[in-house]
């Protein structure tokens, strides 16, 4: 590890921690030339597929545009980035134990939209109004009187309970 004071390579570890979330190290460092200290994070490398878009174009996974998607989905919403932030956390892992090389766009979006349904309705629709891609307004009542009729069921099934 190269000092970001004085550019030398000879360095020694200092201190060794595991962060909150057991995925990455933080190491507090001292350089055996300049003596000042730094840190470093280690991180291992994760191995994510490709994601194949509805065009047949692949490009890399990317936690950053899932979280980006849902963050415009749950803007002004009662919605944690905490929250989202862990699910992405587990989708990562659940795309990384799957083992493929590839994973269709559409398999991630229905993760992202099932989720949501649970969390908020309104984030819900308006994720599904770009990525359902609705033709016209009828789709769009459609996905809203479903949401109304779960909703109906659910509060009649927990009135007999």
């Amino acid at each position: 590890m190269k000092c970001p004071y004085c550019s030398m390579i000879e360095n020694k570890v200092i201190d060794s921690r595991l962060s909150k979330d057991g995925r990455t190290i933080r190491r507090r460092r001292e350089c055996t030339a300049c003596g000042r200290r730094f840190t470093t994070y280690e991180k291992l490398e994760e191995i994510l597929p490709l994601v194949v878009k509805k065009d047949g174009r692949r490009e890399p996974f990317s936690r950053e545009k899932i979280i980006e998607g849902i963050k415009k989905a749950c803007q002004k919403r009662p919605v944690s980035i905490t929250r989202i932030e862990e699910f992405v956390d587990s989708l990562e892992l659940y795309f990384q134990e799957l083992g493929k090389k590839e994973v269709e766009s559409k398999e991630i979006g229905e993760k992202v939209i099932n989720s949501l349904k649970e969390w908020d309705e309104v984030a819900y629709v308006r994720f599904a109004s770009v990525y359902r891609q609705f033709k016209d307004i009828s789709e769009f009542m459609a996905e809203l009187e479903e949401i109304l009729r779960s909703r109906k069921e659910g509060g009649e099934q927990g009135g007999s309970r």
